[in-house]
């Protein structure tokens, strides 16, 4: 199998090798060299657009658009974060967002507003910036219309209502050499 393979190869190296018109000295040489070209452009190319998805998920600028919703039907299905897709999960699907991050999603007709969580790819192709599971559409009062214009942005500070922020607490400094006494330094019991 591995000589057909390399026939094949070679065949397909000296098929290009007899187009090209050069000398046979060179032909080896600039077929080579053509790969080497290739090879370079596609990683140059890969670079500059991994780059540009990078810069722009990472881009603080709210996005404008449609979105539209999973169907109840595709419960149960994973998400290419890995994740099983629930009806009721408050998630989506963004295309250059980071696994994780949550986005706050506002629709403009309604004022109503909700926080996703991305886990999913897409949409990809049909003019919408998101997809939404079935439960953040409901809470977006979008489920008649199925596509709506919606404002997405990320959610720097979740706020969890009812919960009062965090205040660092003042604990006083305890000194654990030495006992109420004063007399001898603590021990563990095992070691007495």
């Amino acid at each position: 199998m591995k000589n057909e393979e390399t026939s094949f190869g070679d065949r397909r190296e000296s098929q290009w090798l007899r187009t090209t018109g050069a000398e046979p000295s060179k032909r080896k040489h600039l077929y080579h060299r053509s790969n080497i070209l290739k090879r370079v452009l596609v990683l140059t190319a890969l670079l500059h657009s991994s780059f540009f998805i990078l810069h722009s998920s990472f881009s603080q600028t709210p996005q404008k658009g449609k979105a539209s919703y999973y169907s109840k039907k595709a419960t149960g299905a994973r998400t290419s974060s890995g994740e099983r897709l629930h009806h009721d999960s408050l998630t989506c699907a963004h295309r250059t967002h980071p696994f994780g991050t949550m986005l706050k999603v506002t629709n403009p007709q309604n004022g109503k507003s909700v926080v996703v969580k991305v886990t999913d790819r897409g949409p990809f192709g049909r003019g919408r910036i998101i997809d939404l599971s079935w439960r953040a559409a409901k809470e977006l009062g979008m489920l008649a219309q199925g596509v709506a214009m919606v404002l997405v942005e990320v959610a720097d500070d979740i706020v969890v209502p009812f919960k009062a922020k965090e205040e660092k607490k003042n604990l006083p400094e305890l000194d654990f050499e030495r006992n109420e006494q004063g007399d001898e330094p603590l021990h563990p019991y095992w070691e007495k």
